[in-house]
């Protein structure tokens, strides 16, 4: 005949079963809510056609599209910002959406490019005239594939290759002002920011600042903006962002 339990057998049995539950636990649904969460968080979107009033287009594009939160903007081949060191020749005609700021200030975006062809990017622009401008783009560069990579063009482009991204298929981009100086910090998830490049430009009151999409050697790209702001505050240290 089977011995009947033990209050000691009990407890045994009790805590046995607790702790096979809490290990259940841990494994299964709390990283999939986590991860869930931190999907959420990194997406966003936050694109309006009510917000968007500032806003206006430099060569805008033949298609664009808002819908839940984000624009759609298809790039037509051909369209780059770039003043040849090489060769002298320049080229503006990517499409910049963007406002006219004076002052300082702080733009963040959420870019997600469409990657199919060499050189294909989404960028937070600086721009002041055809000669003068910044272009902080996650890109598809020749030299390292998916890249943070800046343009700071003075009468002459220059063309910085930063952090090789491969793995990554969108990324925050922040460009803060302080006077005539730039500021250019890349991150993954839109909390912690890292310092890709510090510049100035000439003095300019105003000047326009943006999203620049473009595809300069491929077929036309449809590139993805999940998130857009520019806010008037002055930053105590730019090599911090803060």
């Amino acid at each position: 005949m089977p011995k009947p339990l033990t209050t000691k057998m009990l407890l045994i049995f009790i805590t046995a079963f607790l702790q096979l539950s809490c290990i259940s636990t841990d494994d299964g649904s709390a990283p999939e809510a986590a991860e869930a969460e931190k999907i959420e968080n990194d997406l966003s979107p936050n694109i309006e056609i009510e917000d968007l009033w500032r806003f206006k287009w430099l060569n805008a594009p033949q298609s664009f599209e808002i819908y839940n939160g984000m624009m759609k903007v298809v790039a037509e081949e051909g369209t780059d910002f770039f003043n040849n060191p090489v060769d002298g020749k320049k080229t503006s005609t990517a499409h910049f959406f963007h406002q006219d700021f004076e002052g300082d200030f702080i733009a963040k975006a959420l870019v997600r490019p469409d990657f199919a062809a060499m050189w294909n990017a989404v960028a937070l622009m600086v721009y002041i005239d055809d000669d003068n401008w910044i272009k902080f783009a996650f890109e598809n560069s020749d030299a390292t594939g998916k890249s943070v990579v800046s343009v700071v063009t003075k009468e002459v482009s220059d063309d910085a290759n930063g952090p090789i991204l491969n793995y990554q298929d969108q990324l925050w981009l922040k460009l803060i002002r302080k006077d005539n100086s730039y500021a250019m910090f890349w991150s993954i998830d839109g909390d912690d920011f890292k310092m890709a490049r510090l510049c100035t430009l000439p003095p300019n009151d105003i000047v326009k600042i943006g999203v620049e999409f473009q595809s300069p050697v491929g077929q036309s790209a449809t590139h993805e903006l999940k998130y857009l702001d520019v806010e008037s505050v002055t930053v105590e240290d730019l090599r911090k962002g803060e």
